[in-house]
């Protein structure tokens, strides 16, 4: 029962804390099961797991968005979520009650069905199973938030002065491969003179403030649908003073 409850544990951990357990690891995150083997079992009882059901908010939104993008075509998602979050804030209790009884009930579900299969197991398949599902959780996971984050409208990140000449050479460069091109702008670029160089630094530096006013406007627009967790770690000691305050 404890090594059940400590499978429990992980699977419940990496939906949140995941992303955190890998931040440092790099391309090393693979070595300590890439030597394990794998039965084929593995895979029909990965795929038998169940999905994680979504919360009371975000049943509501995933309805919501289809109709807000029918009627604002041309807004951008961030937008359409924000109007979805004021919608919910301002929605009677006795209707966010339909959603989170619906939560309530698929999570109920959830928790059956995990168990179900987890007492099919042997205490060996259970430490192999995780070492399985941590590898494709913490995948899945870098996956989903990079989709999510293009999904919620974050902006790009600035460019430097050499990715904005490397971009705008490399479309021009017509011969060879791509990996002989891009030697030869590369080359293209340390030949410029400090005066030809200083177009692409300036250009670097409009792209920083672009940055950051759309970062600043985003992560305000996060704030208010209650996803601090996607602010930059240097903005959330400043939300909480805020708070304090």
């Amino acid at each position: 029962m404890a090594l059940l409850r400590g499978m429990w544990g992980v699977l419940s951990a990496l939906g949140t804390s995941g992303a955190s357990l890998c931040a440092d690891c790099g391309s090393r995150l693979r070595s300590p099961f890439s030597f394990a083997y794998i039965p084929r079992w593995f895979s029909s009882t990965l795929s038998s797991y169940p999905k994680k059901p979504m919360t009371s908010y975000v049943r509501f939104s995933k309805e919501q968005l289809p109709i807000f993008k029918a009627q604002n075509p041309d807004a951008k998602n961030s937008e359409l979520i924000k109007k979805i979050a004021e919608l919910w804030r301002e929605l009677p209790e006795s209707e966010k009650k339909v959603y989170e009884d619906a939560y309530k009930a698929d999570w109920q579900a959830y928790k059956e069905e995990i168990n179900r299969i987890q007492e099919q197991l042997t205490p060996s398949q259970m430490v192999s199973l995780e070492k399985e599902i941590m590898q494709k959780r913490l995948k899945k996971k870098a996956i989903i938030k990079k989709r999510e984050l293009t999904m919620l409208g974050k902006p790009k990140r600035p460019r430097s002065a050499y990715n904005i000449f490397i971009s705008e050479r490399f479309q021009e460069a017509k011969d060879g491969t791509s990996q002989l091109k891009l030697k030869t702008v590369n080359e293209s670029w340390k030949n410029l003179s400090s005066s030809q160089k200083q177009v692409y630094i300036q250009l670097a530096e409009d792209d920083k403030i672009r940055y950051y006013n759309e970062i600043k406007s985003w992560e305000e627009q996060m704030v208010e649908v209650g996803r601090n967790d996607l602010l930059r770690r240097k903005m959330k000691p400043q939300a909480k003073s805020t708070e304090k305050c």
